[in-house]
């Protein structure tokens, strides 16, 4: 059974004995009333998995009671017979249709389901997935998820994404990027993928990270503040301020903001989102530092203070 799984069980049986309760307090007409009426409908809009579990229950009272009219004896012999199979036809329809829509919805939510999200270079979008966490896609980046019943599952196959979750106590999320996990625990944080380089920066809250790549495997709990950089070097974990968190997510807002960068890790990011790119013309002047804030599409004001500097 997997940890998702484990976490899911309990949840799913408060959720059937909150159903069944509903369900027998539905029967009983004496005792209901437009209030609890108003209570129930709030409670199955808030989760699929609640009008799932209550339309399963609630196909089988029906059920029961259809067999109940089989085994019941006519009280009335002269009342005609036809009348009583059309009856009982109506009822049969009920169960079966209510079941059918029980089983159908339960069937949807069970089943993974799988999307994938893309931008082109130099563009930058935000999607609400399907359990209501916003992620904001960085330029070129190809991101895909995979939710279901008890899970949620999202693949960073390139680029650059911040990631704000929504607390779901019945499923994990897990961002998967190459070899490495990050599983969350309630958060807010930046993933970024490239061929040689990953890199994990947690802006809010708590996630587990754990890293086996080659020769070098880390796993570590992980609180705001904290970085974690894998490279074919190994995995370094670094502690950055407020202001450098700050400035990593210089791009959602359209800028990059440089703090005594080397020339060539800004070139390097520049190219990230132009087609037109930049090329340093040697290691003495790559390694010269610099210090802005620059629009991503921008090369040329960005050309321009270099070469004033």
């Amino acid at each position: 059974m997997s940890e998702a799984q484990a976490i899911a069980k309990p949840h799913a049986e408060d959720v059937e004995a909150r159903a069944a309760a509903w369900v027998i307090a539905r029967r009983d007409r004496r005792g209901w009333s437009d209030e609890k009426q108003s209570e129930l409908e709030l409670w199955l809009a808030q989760s699929p998995t609640h009008m799932v579990a209550y339309l399963r229950l609630d196909a089988a009272w029906h059920r029961a009671d259809w067999l109940g009219v089989l085994r019941r004896p006519a009280r009335d012999e002269t009342a005609p017979r036809s009348r009583n199979l059309s009856a009982l036809f109506r009822v049969s329809a009920a169960v079966v249709a209510v079941a059918a829509l029980s089983i159908g919805a339960y069937l949807a939510l069970s089943m993974p389901q799988e999307q994938t999200y893309a931008t082109p270079l130099g563009a930058h979008e935000t999607i609400t997935l399907a359990d209501g966490s916003q992620v904001e896609l960085n330029t070129n980046t190809v991101l895909r998820t995979k939710f279901s019943a008890h899970s949620r599952v999202a693949w960073l196959d390139r680029g650059e994404a911040y990631f704000q979750i929504s607390h779901d106590s019945g499923r994990s999320f897990m961002v998967m990027a190459g070899e490495r996990r990050v599983t969350v625990l309630g958060t807010k944080f930046l993933v970024r993928r490239e061929p040689s380089h990953f890199e994990l920066a947690v802006m809010e809250g708590r996630v587990r990270f754990d890293a086996a790549n080659g020769k070098h495997t880390r796993s570590a709990l992980m609180k705001a503040g904290d970085v974690a950089i894998d490279t074919p070097a190994g995995v370094y974990m670094p502690k950055l301020s407020a202001r450098s968190l700050n400035n990593e997510l210089g791009w959602r807002h359209g800028v990059l903001v440089f703090d005594n960068t080397t020339l060539a890790d800004a070139v390097s990011e520049f190219n990230r989102y132009n087609s037109s790119k930049l090329v340093v013309a040697d290691d003495a002047t790559a390694q010269l530092t610099i210090g802005g804030t620059f629009q991503t599409d921008n090369i040329v004001a960005f050309v321009r203070v270099v070469q004033e500097a």
